[in-house]
């Protein structure tokens, strides 16, 4: 029984590890952040069964952070993507890709 309690708690470290790294690799493109959360709960979760059966703790303990650094990464692309969009929401209906280029280079620098 102590054995299967030990697989479980690898696997969930595994599983917190592996969703925090495709969640850092993932959050520029908004889906980070929701791997990024899953990763989060499974490393917690798997840190306390680890706390109590001893195995998997660098694995979670990498989930947790990985996934904390993804969530992050997510909220400032999210950030940056609105403070984008109020910043040139004048450019969005230009003649041309070069009227669009001048347009937000004018609303990004003032000039």
């Amino acid at each position: 029984m102590p054995q299967q309690n030990t697989a479980s708690a690898n696997s969930m470290a595994g599983a917190a590890m592996v969703l925090g790294v495709l969640g850092l690799s993932t959050s520029v493109f908004f889906i980070g952040g929701l791997f990024g959360g899953i990763g989060l709960i499974l490393g917690i979760v798997a840190l306390t069964t680890a706390k109590r059966t001893g195995t998997g703790r660098g694995k979670a303990l990498t989930g947790v952070v990985t996934s904390a650094i993804a969530i992050v990464v997510s909220v400032l692309v999210a950030v940056f993507f609105v403070w984008y969009a109020n910043k040139t929401q004048e450019c969005y209906r230009p003649d041309s890709f070069q009227q669009y280029k001048q347009c937000v280079h004018q609303q990004l620098t003032g000039n």
